[in-house]
């Protein structure tokens, strides 16, 4: 029997949670319904006995009841995940990220779940002046998903009040690392800006590159997801930002690619374009981090520009050796293998 059921497990977040789990020895059943996830991502993990995979959707209450049957904590991290791709499509974003994250408090608290995390985002800040965000700021959605992820935390907060669910939402900011896809319209920007610097192809910036991120390795999101699944404090829908507490503009960061792939590239230099901006996107970013370090113990050990090399190493298997190859190098961040990261 699992404990632990990873929504989205198969994805970029849900695996790299997954593969935590797993390497800590716990049992955990993992429900995709493998739109924009796969299942190689998990081929990597060592410990498959302990990894359950159920073929499945969010939005379905008969999938979601089953998979939360016997399980005590629920990673919520299934979603449609794109601030583009929900501007294109928002009623697929609504059903998906609303309509899903409804079925899966609902089904949890049938089941007896103690305890529900779910995938916030930083998107629900909008462009808000003042910086760092801080969760006491008045939210500004500038998209369909950001407006999704708001109503996901406010059904949360309900679900706690109502039916003594235990609750939290972690607003992620700008997550990236192994297992995160470099392909696509709707991809996002470390893991594609180090696929087109590898293939030699130009890095395409949306506007002039002066805009800033708050990127966090996915070790640090992942930590804060065990931290929240263990705290002995009650958890009664609280909102708090998972970031590296740092910011960076695009155009650093392509230098910044640029000097980790030197030795790969030979030589060649990064090229660059810039097209307009997209519609939805924010300016800037930076998160405050002093609620999950009060509330959880939360304190990000991987600095942004140490998660490079490992995300490089991973999109370089990928592109060379396939998807469950590329896998391993996932699963050597939780299972004690070469490290591939330096701590801050």
């Amino acid at each position: 029997m699992a404990k632990y059921l990873v929504t989205g497990g198969a994805g970029f977040i849900g695996s790299n949670i997954t593969a935590a789990l797993a390497a800590a020895g716990e049992r955990v059943r993992v429900l995709d319904n493998l739109s924009t996830g796969f299942w190689e991502n998990l081929d990597g993990i060592p410990q498959q006995s302990l990894v359950e995979r159920v073929l499945g959707d969010i939005r379905d209450p008969e999938a979601v009841a089953k998979a939360c049957q016997g399980v005590e904590v629920v990673f919520h991290q299934g979603a449609l995940g794109s601030v583009p791709k929900s501007v294109e499509l928002p009623r697929e974003s609504d059903s998906s990220n609303v309509g899903g994250t409804v079925t899966v408090l609902d089904c949890a608290r049938h089941a007896g779940v103690k305890r529900v995390l779910f995938a916030a985002s930083s998107a629900a800040y909008g462009e808000t002046e003042e910086l760092p965000k801080r969760e006491s700021m008045a939210p500004q959605p500038l998209s369909p998903y950001a407006v999704s992820k708001l109503a996901g935390e406010m059904y949360l907060s309900v679900f706690a009040g109502l039916y003594g669910l235990e609750t939290i939402s972690l607003r992620y900011f700008n997550v990236f690392g192994p297992a995160q896809t470099p392909d696509g319209a709707y991809a996002a920007a470390i893991p594609r800006f180090l696929d087109r610097a590898i293939s030699d192809r130009p890095i395409e910036i949306f506007g002039d590159g002066e805009q800033t991120r708050d990127f966090c390795f996915v070790k640090n999101t992942v930590n804060a997801n065990l931290l929240a699944a263990n705290t002995p404090k009650k958890l009664n829908g609280q909102v708090v930002n998972i970031a590296g507490g740092r910011r960076i503009a695009l155009n650093d960061l392509v230098r910044e690619v640029g000097r980790v792939l030197a030795p790969q590239l030979g030589g060649r230099e990064v090229k660059v374009s810039h097209t307009e901006p997209r519609a939805g996107d924010i300016r800037h970013s930076l998160g405050d981090i002093t609620r999950a370090r009060e509330l959880l113990g939360y304190e990000p050990t991987v600095k942004w520009e140490d998660g490079i090399a490992p995300t490089a190493t991973y999109l370089t298997k990928l592109r060379n050796e396939g998807l469950t190859a590329a896998s391993h190098v996932m699963a050597a961040l939780w299972n004690g293998g070469a490290d591939t990261t330096r701590s801050a």
